[in-house]
């Protein structure tokens, strides 16, 4: 089994084998350099993107200042998924951090798999209530960690990105400001 369809499998429940590779064939591999925009702000996302190697960076711009979202990584998928779902302008930018590939799914090809998955409502049902509990999760820690737990708990669970990715993006995605997130890491490292 791919790791595509390993994490689909994931993401979306239990589908047969048959069912499995109809949908994965609906995916198509892109690579992309590094610091190149899959999606741009204000721009309809027409993908829906499985990380097959590389990093990425969700991110917008406020008040002439970048907030991450999130880093994608290995394993995982991405997309704007209002702007995908609802057909609405982006809020957010997704670039390349790394030379990256990705396997991709295009709005139309996805509109397909109601056509070829009779139960497909039902499992696009659960991808979005695991991409929802991921995005509790992420609220429940910023209410309820301070600044120092956020960043133990982020760094415990993603070590390898503090040496892949500008520090100043976590710092961002974390909620706190650089200087903040410098102060806790020198803590750490003493």
């Amino acid at each position: 089994m791919t790791e595509l369809e390993s994490s689909i499998r994931s993401y979306f429940g239990i589908i047969e084998p048959t069912e499995l590779k109809s949908i994965t064939s609906l995916f198509r591999l892109e690579t992309f350099d590094k610091g190149h925009y899959v999606l741009k702000t204000n721009k309809k996302c027409e993908r829906l993107s499985f990380v097959q190697s590389g990093l990425l960076r969700i991110f917008t711009e406020i008040e002439s200042k970048e907030v991450t979202q999130w880093i994608s990584t290995k394993g995982t998928f991405v997309t704007d998924l209002s702007s995908f779902i609802f057909n609405s302008p982006s809020r957010w930018t997704i670039q390349t951090l790394t030379d990256t590939e990705l396997y991709t799914i295009n709005k139309d090809e996805y509109e397909k798999i109601k056509n070829t998955l009779p139960k497909w409502s039902e499992l696009e049902k659960l991808f979005i209530v695991k991409c929802f509990t991921t995005l509790e999760d992420r609220i429940f820690s910023h209410l309820s960690m301070s600044a120092e737990e956020r960043y133990l708990f982020f760094f415990e669970n993603n070590k390898e990105l503090f040496n892949q990715v500008p520090l100043q993006y976590i710092a961002s995605m974390l909620g706190m400001t650089p200087e903040t997130f410098s102060r806790i890491r020198k803590k750490q490292l003493s």
